[in-house]
């Protein structure tokens, strides 16, 4: 049996996602048996645009439309990066608030590259310990975090991480939460 049979993974995100940061962990939770879901605000259907650096890469389609997702129908939440991908979704009301809903489950949250700007604007940072890109560090210690330059860092459900090159134990920390009980307060 695969180990994440029966897990359910929404993936945030919108036009500039960096494509690697979704590709690669929804490939990697789909082959270890996770459900993933790319949601977006926009309708299902839709076309997101992904990004490789500046450079337009492929398209995916939404499956489900932010606004109708709930955060209690899914085991984690992955928060890819790019830079436009996460600063429109931080313009998002509807994005936004379904990190806050997310966060409330007690289940486990990932963020990589820019991604953890979505925690920040969630109301989520204070008191955190996370990685990210680089550029990020005093967004992350104006809104209460502390911020460390290592491939991966989790602190109790949250799970962040800098960059495509750290995208294998980003997948491995995502796998490990996956597979433990966790609690609505942690």
């Amino acid at each position: 049996m695969k180990s994440l049979q029966g897990k359910r993974v929404a993936m945030l995100l919108t036009d500039g996602v960096e494509q690697v940061e979704y590709e690669k962990p929804r490939a990697f939770l789909e082959e270890h048996g996770a459900k993933v879901e790319l949601v977006a605000p926009k309708a299902r259907g839709e076309k997101i645009q992904a990004f490789n650096h500046l450079t337009p890469g492929a398209q995916f389609t939404v499956e489900k439309a932010v606004q109708e997702a709930r955060p209690e129908d899914y085991d984690a939440l992955v928060l890819p990066g790019g830079v436009a991908n996460p600063d429109q979704l931080r313009l998002s009301d509807a994005a936004i608030g379904f990190v806050s809903r997310f966060a409330q489950t007690g289940q486990p949250l990932a963020a990589i590259c820019h991604g953890p700007w979505l925690l920040i604007n969630a109301g989520l940072m204070s008191g955190r310990h996370v990685t990210s890109w680089p550029s990020l560090e005093t967004d992350i210690a104006n809104a209460g975090g502390r911020w460390t330059d290592e491939p991966v860092v989790v602190d109790g459900r949250f799970i962040t991480s800098r960059k495509p090159d750290d995208i294998p134990v980003f997948n491995q920390q995502i796998e490990k939460a996956l597979l433990k009980p966790h609690a609505a307060h942690a």
